[in-house]
């Protein structure tokens, strides 16, 4: 598919180019786009109907002869990615997703690239952090669709008095007091414990190269700044107040704080009422100095999958900066109060006032700007948060930075062969999938856990290369589910169990045995 869409590519940018420039040529213009468009949209639940209006709106009012039968669908904007990655063909024409997600779904050839004029419109219109957010190299592959993805602490007032909500001791005390949780994901999340880290100015930054590859990496949290983080760390989780939640339901199940996000305003605004409070992150103090709680400044985006009929492709860009462009961005903040990523909306009055959007813009300050992260990050820092809580002293905290620090760097250089899939969560650095190599010949032997998706594929460390898979199968075929029909020719198995996959380097030739 990919050999195809690079064919394609060029007269997709002419149009889309055209249809950006809106000259006298409007007449010629619609007659190349004018038509309708069968495509998937995939959402997040809360924005379904709101998408499903926006569509038909443009439906109505575009110049073009534009007309979209649209199927929207929801989808979490952190399972896009994978679902995309999994079969590209199947996924969303336009989807949304979390900005950590970019740089995989690069790889994975399941965006488009946005012609120049396109991306100087965005470039001009938007948050320039969030334009950075979609973009590799010199290249904008995504169209930014909030600024409001980081994390700020809500607080109930009648809990925690206002002169107290900048001290995390203070807070905790104040919880401890009242028999109330301090609910904030420490066990579960890596996006959440890196407030501590980078409060004390320890960076996690990924240098990637053109193709989303990822190539170095500059980690400081193995470092006196990161032990300092991790004894910050503890008093939240020693503390009996404790809860590791972002959910803002906490609030409802005896939790006088929650961090956690703009997405959760609503909810908790339902709960709370006129004692919901909402500011920037508090401070900690270690050894006598205090440092104030980072997180990152994260984004959503949406991205527009790569067509092999460019008048289809040209249509779903425009699409695509109409659901992102300055109304669009102002209904969606009306609707669901997502803060907006375009410059105009957040100088709006409405927009400033809003107690989530102030807070988080007021943390955005002692935030890290979320760029691209290797994958496999998330998982490995996640287990920083259970290391801290099993440590007694110091030396068990510089054992889990220990920990942490070597297999951050066994990430970046990766060699060899994978069996990615959805038996390790399609983490295409998982070195335990590694097939051993003997005389030219790759094997494993796995373990394939029940699931809906039993597949997965033989890919390059590290990367989401396809040459080797189902296609490529000469026995065995008779075990996997026949001809699945996925541009990512993915081996699917047709029952959980234990298998060998052997390949021959030579022909490419795949036998899978059950044992």
């Amino acid at each position: 598919m990919k050999k195809v869409l690079a064919l394609m590519l060029a007269l997709v940018m002419v149009l889309a180019f055209a249809a950006c420039k809106k000259s006298g040529n409007e007449e010629e213009q619609n007659k190349e786009l004018a038509g309708t468009y069968d495509i998937t949209v995939w959402c997040a639940e809360n924005i379904v109907d709101l998408t499903k209006k926006q569509i038909e709106d443009y439906n109505n009012n575009n110049t073009y002869g534009i007309k979209f039968n649209a199927t929207v669908e929801p989808q979490g904007e952190g399972d896009a990615a994978t679902k995309m990655i999994v079969d590209v063909d199947a996924g969303g024409d336009i989807f949304c997703f979390a900005q950590d997600q970019f740089a995989r779904l690069v790889q994975a050839g399941a965006l488009s690239k946005l012609g120049p004029e396109a991306a100087a419109t965005i470039k001009e219109a938007n948050d320039a952090d969030a334009v950075a957010a979609c973009t590799m190299g010199e290249d904008i592959y995504a169209y930014p669709l909030t600024a409001d993805n980081g994390y700020f602490m809500y607080y109930d007032k009648s809990v925690v008095p206002e002169e107290h909500i900048g001290s995390l001791e203070d807070i905790l005390a104040d919880c401890e007091a009242a028999g109330k949780y301090f609910a904030m994901e420490t066990n579960t999340s890596a996006w959440y414990i890196a407030s501590f880290f980078f409060g004390t100015g320890c960076k996690s930054e990924w240098t990637t190269d053109s193709d989303g590859n990822f190539t170095a990496v500059n980690d400081t949290f193995n470092s006196p700044e990161g032990l300092i983080a991790c004894k910050g760390l503890k008093k939240l989780l020693d503390s009996p107040a404790n809860l590791s939640s972002s959910d803002g339901a906490s609030f409802a199940q005896n939790a006088a704080v929650v961090v956690t996000g703009t997405w959760a305003y609503n909810g908790i605004k339902d709960i709370l009422g006129d004692k919901m409070g909402a500011a920037a992150l508090p401070s900690f103090t270690v050894d006598g100095k205090t440092y104030h709680m980072g997180s990152f400044a994260g984004y959503k985006l949406l991205g527009v999958k790569p067509q092999t009929d460019p008048h289809k492709a040209a249509a779903l860009n425009l699409l695509a900066q109409y659901l992102t462009g300055e109304a669009g961005q102002l209904e969606r903040f009306n609707a669901v109060a997502w803060g907006p990523s375009n410059l105009v909306d957040l100088a709006k009055d409405e927009v400033k006032s809003n107690a989530a959007i102030s807070a988080v813009m007021a943390q955005k300050e002692f935030a890290t700007p979320q760029g691209q992260i290797h994958g496999s990050w998330w998982n490995i820092a996640k287990v920083i948060g259970d290391d801290v809580a099993a440590a007694t002293d110091d030396a068990g905290l510089q054992t889990a930075l220990n920990n942490y620090k070597e297999k951050i760097d066994a990430l970046i250089g990766l060699t060899g062969y994978i069996f990615v899939g959805a038996w390790c969560n399609w983490d295409n650095a998982d070195m335990t999938m590694k097939m051993t190599e003997t005389d030219g010949v790759l094997s494993i032997t796995l373990d394939v856990p029940q699931s809906d998706y039993m597949g997965g594929r033989i890919v390059t460390a590290g990367t989401w290369e396809t040459d080797r898979g189902y296609a490529q199968v000469t026995e065995g075929k008779d075990l996997l589910v026949d001809d699945p029909g996925n541009g990512d020719n993915n081996i699917i198995f047709a029952e959980a169990g234990n298998y060998t996959v052997t390949c021959n380097l030579s022909n490419n030739e795949i036998t899978v045995v059950k044992n």
